[in-house]
């Protein structure tokens, strides 16, 4: 194989990694030594389930698309065995199976990531896992929005039953 080839593969290498961190809602880096081969196998299959892209690239190749995609901030943690997990549906999702996975295994590291175009802090990260997901925000959502309904018709009920008594 050529050298022109080579060269034009890691570009394109490159741009694909780029456009998935501009096409994420959220991208969350770590470090995964010292888990083994069925630990590793466990985690891909949550985060598969879970609709999240998880990947391990050269960190040069990593480092270089992330400058492309003005994530500069993301490249001091470009160093050592990293996986990205990429999710272009659901914010919460890769925050939230990385987070519980780590409760489990002290070998997985959360190291950096990116919310919504946004470099995030640790903190940031955890605090997002925390959140429900979209089905269960809109599932609070709702009941706050049925509560009022249903406190009416529960008193709308015990008038009825009020009137009922005192007309027996």
């Amino acid at each position: 194989m050529s050298n022109s080839n080579i060269i034009e593969q890691k570009k394109q290498l490159v741009q694909e990694i780029a456009d998935k961190f501009r096409a994420s809602q959220s991208t969350i880096l770590v470090n995964y030594r010292g888990l083994d081969v069925a630990e590793v196998t466990e985690l891909r299959k949550q985060l598969r389930e879970a609709g999240v892209d998880f990947k391990v690239y050269k960190n040069s190749m990593s480092r270089r698309a992330a400058e492309a995609a003005e994530l500069g901030d993301l490249t001091e943690s470009l160093v050592g065995p990293t996986a990205i997990a990429f999710s272009n549906e659901d914010v919460v999702a890769p925050a939230k199976v990385l987070n519980n996975f780590a409760k489990e295994h002290d070998a997985l590291e959360i190291k950096a990531g990116v919310i919504e175009g946004t470099t995030a802090t640790l903190e940031q990260i955890k605090e997002l896992a925390e959140l429900p997901n979209y089905e269960g925000m809109v599932s609070m959502l709702l009941s706050v929005l049925q509560a009022p309904i249903r406190n009416f018709a529960y008193a709308a009920k015990s008038i009825a039953d009020q009137k009922e008594e005192q007309g027996a």
